[in-house]
């Protein structure tokens, strides 16, 4: 809502009756129109072109440069899909997530609530994805994304992902720990993700973040994990016993986004963070497509409203993953995941020395 009062018939023919496409005159809104419209008010077809994540620039030789080891510079943030989805206990699909997210015709460019157009005052570029060995080897998957991140944080670039399956978190995490010390997590999920060994696999994407514990990426007093809920808590034990905060689905209703988001800035505090979000923290009502799908879950309005109260944090990566697009037919999982990683750009936009 406004107070700005109502303006006479004769004044909106003035101002508006000759507009071309470009007559914009509060001045945040011009600010962000002049960005997107070009001269006659044309702007780029959303439909057009190569898909690529948030419809960003595509710079289609720096995945290569990293996975050679090299470093590359001129970013402020760098997405990067990891089309790999090997680490699954339930259903398969995850690996076409990117591709997916990359489909997603229009979003942004302007977030409302955060008063930010983050592709206007960050250099943001879609690096493609993370080249892997193997399609059928998930330790050798492991180690490609780990060093391709690793090179990535070594330029200076943090990184925004989109997966493939919640494995993908624990590589990158390794990579970004070499950097700025173990991270704290803002972690929005169904699941806590901190189980141990199954059928002989530790890095399966049920326990990601217990093995960054582990390796010493991943700071458990510093981690706050919302959305928890379904039959599998009692597989999270670990998430308690290292001190991790645990809010589960029931819990944000209880409590309110309010009280939520006050916590989870509390427990980040001033230090490097990471942002990880799974789509099926969202209820599957509004995101089917996903590999374990829990009834019960967030809205997508909250979720949003999680991440813009995160403004202003530390934030040095951040993740979307588990979009399986094959079971949503509707492409709205996919549509939620390309929102959330539109959120956490805007949340790039206020880190620390931006």
């Amino acid at each position: 809502m406004t107070d700005t009062p109502a303006k006479t018939l004769k004044e909106l023919r003035s101002l508006y009756g000759n507009d071309k496409g470009t007559a914009f005159y509060d001045p945040r809104l011009k600010a962000v129109a002049d960005g997107i419209f070009a001269e006659g008010g044309r702007r780029a077809w959303p439909f057009a072109g190569v898909s690529t994540l948030l419809d960003a620039p595509f710079w289609p030789d720096a995945a290569g440069t990293l996975a050679d080891g090299g470093r590359i510079e001129g970013l402020d943030v760098a997405l990067v899909g990891v089309p790999m989805d090997l680490g699954v206990t339930n259903r398969a699909g995850a690996r076409r997530g990117p591709k997916a997210v990359r489909e997603v015709e229009r979003i942004g460019p302007w977030n409302r609530v955060m008063d930010v157009a983050p592709m206007q005052v960050l250099k943001v570029a879609d690096i493609g994805d993370v080249p892997m060995r193997s399609r059928y080897d998930l330790t050798s998957c492991h180690e490609d994304i780990e060093a391709f991140f690793s090179a990535l944080a070594a330029s200076g670039i943090p990184p925004l992902t989109v997966g493939g399956d919640h494995s993908i978190s624990r590589p990158v995490l390794k990579a970004l720990a070499e950097v700025h010390g173990p991270l704290g997590m803002v972690h929005i999920d169904a699941h806590a993700d901190t189980s141990g060994v199954y059928e002989g696999a530790k890095f399966h994407h049920g326990g990601p973040f217990r093995q960054a514990v582990l390796e010493g990426s991943l700071d458990p007093q510093r981690t706050i994990q919302i959305g928890i809920r379904g039959g599998g808590d009692y597989l999270w034990e670990f998430s308690y016993a290292s001190g991790m905060t645990v809010i589960h689905a029931e819990e944000v209703a209880e409590l309110g986004l309010p009280a939520v988001i006050a916590k989870a800035l509390e427990v980040v505090g001033a230090g490097p963070t990471y942002v990880s979000f799974d789509v099926d923290s969202l209820d599957p009502a509004f995101a089917p497509g996903t590999g374990t799908p829990e009834v019960g879950g967030l809205a997508p309005r909250e979720a949003m409203a999680l991440i813009r109260g995160l403004k202003g944090i530390d934030i040095k990566g951040g993740d979307v993953v588990e979009v399986a697009p094959s079971y949503d037919p509707t492409s709205n999982t996919a549509q939620a995941g390309a929102q959330m990683l539109f959120e956490l750009l805007c949340l790039m936009a206020f880190a620390p020395g931006r």
